[in-house]
Protein backbone atom coordinates (compact mmCIF):
# COMPACT_ATOMS: atom_id res chain seq x y z
CA UNK A 1 0.00 0.00 0.00
CA UNK A 2 1.27 3.22 -0.96
CA UNK A 3 1.58 6.07 2.15
CA UNK A 4 3.21 9.33 -0.40
CA UNK A 5 -0.48 10.16 -1.64
CA UNK A 6 -1.51 13.31 0.80
CA UNK A 7 -5.39 13.70 -1.22
CA UNK A 8 -6.00 15.88 -4.14
CA UNK A 9 -3.97 18.21 -5.95
CA UNK A 10 -5.76 19.19 -8.51
CA UNK A 11 -9.20 18.63 -10.82
CA UNK A 12 -9.15 19.66 -14.30
CA UNK A 13 -12.19 19.99 -16.66
CA UNK A 14 -13.09 21.63 -19.89
CA UNK A 15 -15.45 24.57 -20.64
CA UNK A 16 -16.74 26.06 -23.68
CA UNK A 17 -15.91 30.19 -23.21
CA UNK A 18 -12.63 30.87 -20.97
CA UNK A 19 -14.69 34.64 -19.97
CA UNK A 20 -18.07 33.11 -18.76
CA UNK A 21 -15.41 30.08 -16.74
CA UNK A 22 -13.22 33.01 -15.29
CA UNK A 23 -16.20 34.92 -14.19
CA UNK A 24 -18.05 32.21 -12.77
CA UNK A 25 -14.85 30.87 -10.25
CA UNK A 26 -13.46 34.38 -9.37
CA UNK A 27 -16.68 36.53 -8.99
CA UNK A 28 -19.32 34.14 -8.13
CA UNK A 29 -17.66 31.65 -5.97
CA UNK A 30 -14.71 34.06 -4.89
CA UNK A 31 -11.92 31.96 -5.84
CA UNK A 32 -8.82 32.90 -7.10
CA UNK A 33 -6.81 32.47 -10.61
CA UNK A 34 -3.40 31.66 -9.66
CA UNK A 35 -3.08 31.26 -13.61
CA UNK A 36 -3.07 31.99 -16.67
CA UNK A 37 -1.24 29.76 -19.15
CA UNK A 38 -2.25 27.31 -22.43
CA UNK A 39 -2.99 24.02 -22.55
CA UNK A 40 0.70 22.52 -23.33
CA UNK A 41 -0.56 20.27 -26.10
CA UNK A 42 -3.17 22.58 -27.66
CA UNK A 43 -1.33 26.08 -27.16
CA UNK A 44 -4.61 27.73 -28.77
CA UNK A 45 -6.53 27.23 -25.79
CA UNK A 46 -6.32 28.39 -22.33
CA UNK A 47 -5.65 26.35 -19.67
CA UNK A 48 -7.28 28.49 -16.31
CA UNK A 49 -6.34 27.70 -12.88
CA UNK A 50 -8.22 29.09 -9.93
CA UNK A 51 -7.46 28.03 -6.03
CA UNK A 52 -6.41 29.86 -2.58
CA UNK A 53 -3.82 32.66 -2.45
CA UNK A 54 -1.09 30.85 -4.00
CA UNK A 55 -2.87 27.69 -5.28
CA UNK A 56 -2.26 25.82 -2.44
CA UNK A 57 -2.70 21.66 -3.73
CA UNK A 58 -5.98 20.49 -2.56
CA UNK A 59 -7.62 23.69 -3.56
CA UNK A 60 -7.46 24.06 -7.56
CA UNK A 61 -10.10 23.78 -10.04
CA UNK A 62 -8.58 23.86 -13.68
CA UNK A 63 -9.93 24.84 -17.09
CA UNK A 64 -9.16 23.61 -20.72
CA UNK A 65 -12.06 26.03 -22.28
CA UNK A 66 -11.99 25.02 -25.51
CA UNK A 67 -14.14 27.40 -27.81
CA UNK A 68 -17.24 25.64 -29.36
CA UNK A 69 -16.94 22.37 -27.79
CA UNK A 70 -19.80 20.42 -27.56
CA UNK A 71 -22.04 19.88 -23.92
CA UNK A 72 -20.64 16.56 -22.14
CA UNK A 73 -23.12 13.78 -21.43
CA UNK A 74 -23.23 12.77 -17.88
CA UNK A 75 -22.37 9.12 -17.08
CA UNK A 76 -20.05 6.12 -15.89
CA UNK A 77 -16.44 6.49 -16.05
CA UNK A 78 -15.55 10.06 -14.75
CA UNK A 79 -15.73 12.13 -11.85
CA UNK A 80 -19.28 13.26 -11.37
CA UNK A 81 -18.99 16.13 -8.93
CA UNK A 82 -16.40 18.11 -7.39
CA UNK A 83 -16.80 19.30 -3.45
CA UNK A 84 -15.24 22.23 -2.28
CA UNK A 85 -15.28 22.76 1.40
CA UNK A 86 -16.82 25.80 3.26
CA UNK A 87 -17.05 26.73 6.65
CA UNK A 88 -19.86 25.54 9.33
CA UNK A 89 -22.83 27.99 9.08
CA UNK A 90 -22.14 29.31 6.21
CA UNK A 91 -24.35 27.45 3.77
CA UNK A 92 -27.22 30.01 4.01
CA UNK A 93 -24.82 32.38 2.78
CA UNK A 94 -23.96 30.46 0.01
CA UNK A 95 -27.46 29.07 -1.27
CA UNK A 96 -28.34 32.94 -1.20
CA UNK A 97 -25.49 34.27 -3.11
CA UNK A 98 -25.68 31.45 -5.85
CA UNK A 99 -29.27 32.03 -5.94
CA UNK A 100 -29.09 36.03 -6.31
CA UNK A 101 -26.67 34.98 -9.00
CA UNK A 102 -28.27 32.69 -11.68
CA UNK A 103 -26.78 29.88 -10.49
CA UNK A 104 -28.62 26.59 -11.53
CA UNK A 105 -29.85 23.52 -10.32
CA UNK A 106 -28.98 25.01 -6.68
CA UNK A 107 -29.98 21.62 -3.68
CA UNK A 108 -29.79 21.80 -0.42
CA UNK A 109 -29.23 18.49 1.17
CA UNK A 110 -27.37 15.83 3.39
CA UNK A 111 -24.89 13.29 2.77
CA UNK A 112 -22.61 11.05 4.69
CA UNK A 113 -23.86 13.22 7.56
CA UNK A 114 -22.31 16.30 5.72
CA UNK A 115 -24.83 19.65 4.71
CA UNK A 116 -23.97 19.71 1.21
CA UNK A 117 -25.16 22.42 -1.13
CA UNK A 118 -25.23 21.10 -5.23
CA UNK A 119 -25.38 23.31 -7.70
CA UNK A 120 -24.10 23.55 -11.41
CA UNK A 121 -21.05 24.92 -13.11
CA UNK A 122 -21.99 27.12 -16.06
CA UNK A 123 -21.29 24.24 -18.24
CA UNK A 124 -23.30 22.18 -16.01
CA UNK A 125 -20.47 21.11 -14.29
CA UNK A 126 -21.51 19.27 -10.96
CA UNK A 127 -20.32 20.80 -7.59
CA UNK A 128 -20.95 20.99 -4.09
CA UNK A 129 -20.42 23.27 -1.71
CA UNK A 130 -19.89 20.97 1.86
CA UNK A 131 -19.93 22.27 5.78
CA UNK A 132 -16.65 21.57 7.33
CA UNK A 133 -16.09 22.37 10.67
CA UNK A 134 -12.48 21.10 11.42
CA UNK A 135 -10.63 22.37 7.99
CA UNK A 136 -7.88 24.94 9.38
CA UNK A 137 -7.14 25.93 5.53
CA UNK A 138 -7.74 30.13 5.21
CA UNK A 139 -9.92 30.02 1.66
CA UNK A 140 -8.71 33.35 -0.36
CA UNK A 141 -11.15 36.71 0.30
CA UNK A 142 -13.16 38.14 -2.02
CA UNK A 143 -14.87 41.47 -2.05
CA UNK A 144 -17.87 40.63 -0.76
CA UNK A 145 -17.19 36.74 0.72
CA UNK A 146 -15.10 36.69 4.46
CA UNK A 147 -13.32 34.30 6.63
CA UNK A 148 -16.68 32.81 7.47
CA UNK A 149 -18.06 32.31 4.24
CA UNK A 150 -14.46 31.85 1.49
CA UNK A 151 -14.00 28.49 -0.09
CA UNK A 152 -11.33 26.98 1.77
CA UNK A 153 -10.15 24.05 -1.02
CA UNK A 154 -11.41 20.59 -2.24
CA UNK A 155 -13.47 18.67 0.79
CA UNK A 156 -13.31 15.80 -2.20
CA UNK A 157 -14.69 14.50 -5.30
CA UNK A 158 -17.44 11.86 -6.14
CA UNK A 159 -16.69 9.02 -9.40
CA UNK A 160 -19.44 7.33 -11.15
CA UNK A 161 -18.62 3.83 -12.47
CA UNK A 162 -20.71 0.89 -14.00
CA UNK A 163 -18.65 -1.66 -11.65
CA UNK A 164 -16.72 0.00 -8.81
CA UNK A 165 -14.97 -3.16 -7.73
CA UNK A 166 -11.56 -2.70 -9.46
CA UNK A 167 -11.63 1.39 -8.46
CA UNK A 168 -11.76 0.11 -4.81
CA UNK A 169 -8.87 -1.88 -4.43
CA UNK A 170 -6.88 0.85 -6.72
CA UNK A 171 -7.97 3.21 -4.21
CA UNK A 172 -7.07 1.17 -1.06
CA UNK A 173 -3.37 0.54 -2.69
CA UNK A 174 -3.09 4.30 -2.81
CA UNK A 175 -3.60 4.65 0.98
CA UNK A 176 -7.09 5.34 0.76
CA UNK A 177 -9.62 3.78 3.82
CA UNK A 178 -13.43 2.64 3.00
CA UNK A 179 -15.02 4.89 6.05
CA UNK A 180 -18.93 4.93 5.06
CA UNK A 181 -20.88 3.02 2.50
CA UNK A 182 -24.81 4.28 2.16
CA UNK A 183 -27.04 2.10 -0.60
CA UNK A 184 -24.73 2.47 -3.86
CA UNK A 185 -22.43 5.51 -2.77
CA UNK A 186 -19.45 4.19 -1.18
CA UNK A 187 -16.49 6.61 0.69
CA UNK A 188 -13.20 6.93 0.96
CA UNK A 189 -10.77 8.86 2.86
CA UNK A 190 -6.79 8.97 2.67
CA UNK A 191 -5.49 8.89 6.53
CA UNK A 192 -3.63 12.49 7.24
CA UNK A 193 -4.38 14.10 3.64
CA UNK A 194 -4.29 17.60 3.17
CA UNK A 195 -8.12 18.76 3.76
CA UNK A 196 -8.93 17.00 -0.26
CA UNK A 197 -9.11 14.08 1.84
CA UNK A 198 -12.35 12.17 0.01
CA UNK A 199 -13.52 9.89 -2.70
CA UNK A 200 -17.17 8.74 -3.41
CA UNK A 201 -17.96 5.86 -5.24
CA UNK A 202 -21.32 5.54 -7.11
CA UNK A 203 -21.69 1.96 -8.80
CA UNK A 204 -24.30 2.71 -11.59
CA UNK A 205 -24.37 -0.73 -13.24
CA UNK A 206 -27.04 -0.09 -15.67
CA UNK A 207 -26.01 3.47 -16.50
CA UNK A 208 -24.56 4.35 -19.65
CA UNK A 209 -21.03 5.28 -20.38
CA UNK A 210 -19.90 9.27 -20.24
CA UNK A 211 -18.96 11.53 -23.08
CA UNK A 212 -16.47 14.06 -22.77
CA UNK A 213 -17.35 18.14 -23.52
CA UNK A 214 -17.85 21.07 -21.70
CA UNK A 215 -18.65 20.44 -18.12
CA UNK A 216 -16.57 17.04 -17.96
CA UNK A 217 -13.87 16.35 -15.26
CA UNK A 218 -10.90 15.53 -18.49
CA UNK A 219 -8.81 14.15 -15.29
CA UNK A 220 -8.39 13.85 -11.42
CA UNK A 221 -4.85 14.65 -9.62
CA UNK A 222 -3.43 13.25 -6.66
CA UNK A 223 -1.10 14.86 -4.57
CA UNK A 224 2.40 14.00 -3.43
CA UNK A 225 5.22 16.22 -1.85
CA UNK A 226 7.91 16.20 -4.66
CA UNK A 227 9.65 14.04 -7.22
CA UNK A 228 11.23 11.09 -5.35
CA UNK A 229 7.69 10.62 -3.92
CA UNK A 230 6.11 10.62 -7.16
CA UNK A 231 8.73 8.10 -8.86
CA UNK A 232 8.22 6.08 -5.87
CA UNK A 233 4.63 6.01 -6.78
CA UNK A 234 5.29 5.51 -10.23
CA UNK A 235 6.88 2.44 -9.91
CA UNK A 236 4.95 0.74 -7.63
CA UNK A 237 1.67 1.41 -10.11
CA UNK A 238 3.95 0.26 -12.85
CA UNK A 239 4.90 -3.11 -10.82
CA UNK A 240 0.85 -3.51 -10.38
CA UNK A 241 -0.18 -3.59 -13.86
CA UNK A 242 -0.99 -0.38 -14.91
CA UNK A 243 0.55 1.90 -17.91
CA UNK A 244 1.99 5.12 -16.39
CA UNK A 245 3.23 7.55 -18.36
CA UNK A 246 7.18 9.05 -18.37
CA UNK A 247 6.70 11.98 -15.98
CA UNK A 248 6.08 14.98 -17.81
CA UNK A 249 7.14 18.73 -16.67
CA UNK A 250 3.84 21.08 -16.03
CA UNK A 251 6.22 24.21 -15.28
CA UNK A 252 4.07 24.20 -11.46
CA UNK A 253 4.26 20.59 -10.90
CA UNK A 254 5.45 17.47 -12.32
CA UNK A 255 2.97 15.02 -13.65
CA UNK A 256 2.24 11.61 -14.08
CA UNK A 257 -0.73 9.68 -15.91
CA UNK A 258 -2.91 6.65 -16.09
CA UNK A 259 -6.01 5.53 -17.44
CA UNK A 260 -7.94 3.39 -14.26
CA UNK A 261 -10.08 0.12 -14.78
CA UNK A 262 -13.11 2.48 -14.78
CA UNK A 263 -12.16 4.83 -17.15
CA UNK A 264 -11.21 7.85 -15.15
CA UNK A 265 -7.88 9.27 -15.99
CA UNK A 266 -5.92 9.80 -12.90
CA UNK A 267 -2.76 12.18 -12.18
CA UNK A 268 -0.20 12.17 -9.18
CA UNK A 269 0.98 15.32 -9.49
CA UNK A 270 3.98 17.40 -6.98
CA UNK A 271 3.10 20.01 -4.51
CA UNK A 272 6.76 21.42 -5.73
CA UNK A 273 7.20 24.31 -7.18
CA UNK A 274 4.31 25.74 -7.12
CA UNK A 275 1.99 28.10 -9.25
CA UNK A 276 4.98 31.22 -7.62
CA UNK A 277 7.82 29.92 -9.85
CA UNK A 278 7.36 32.58 -12.17
CA UNK A 279 5.53 35.29 -10.75
CA UNK A 280 5.34 37.21 -7.57
CA UNK A 281 2.02 36.17 -5.17
CA UNK A 282 0.76 39.67 -5.28
CA UNK A 283 0.25 39.07 -8.96
CA UNK A 284 -0.67 35.16 -9.76
CA UNK A 285 -2.81 34.82 -12.38
CA UNK A 286 -2.77 38.25 -13.77
CA UNK A 287 -0.11 37.67 -17.20
CA UNK A 288 -0.24 34.88 -19.82
CA UNK A 289 2.73 32.42 -18.49
CA UNK A 290 3.69 30.07 -21.52
CA UNK A 291 5.82 27.38 -21.52
CA UNK A 292 9.57 28.11 -22.78
CA UNK A 293 8.71 26.26 -25.95
CA UNK A 294 6.27 28.35 -26.68
CA UNK A 295 7.66 31.72 -25.84
CA UNK A 296 8.79 31.98 -29.72
CA UNK A 297 5.37 32.37 -30.59
CA UNK A 298 3.62 34.71 -28.21
CA UNK A 299 2.30 36.95 -30.59
CA UNK A 300 0.65 34.06 -32.50
CA UNK A 301 -0.69 32.44 -29.17
CA UNK A 302 -2.14 35.97 -28.31
CA UNK A 303 -3.44 36.85 -31.56
CA UNK A 304 -5.22 33.39 -31.27
CA UNK A 305 -6.54 33.77 -27.57
CA UNK A 306 -9.49 35.30 -26.66
CA UNK A 307 -9.01 38.47 -24.13
CA UNK A 308 -9.61 37.48 -20.20
CA UNK A 309 -11.49 40.78 -18.65
CA UNK A 310 -10.68 40.64 -15.43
Amino acid sequence: MLTQIKGLHHVTSMAANAQVNSDFFTKTLGLRRVKKTVNFDAPDVYHLYYGDEVGTPGSVMTYFPFPHIAPGRPGTGEVGETYFAIPKGSIDFWKGRLDTLGVKDINETEVFGEKRLRFSGPDKDGFSLVEVDSDKRDGWLHDDIGAAEAIKGFHGASMRLQDDGAMRELLGFMGYEKVDQKAEWTRFAIPGGNGADFIDLESLPQANAARQGAGSVHHIAFAVEDRAAQLEVRKALMDTGYQVTPVIDRDYFWAIYFRTPGGVLFEIATNEPGFDRDEDTAHLGEALKLPSRYEPHRSQIEETLSPIND
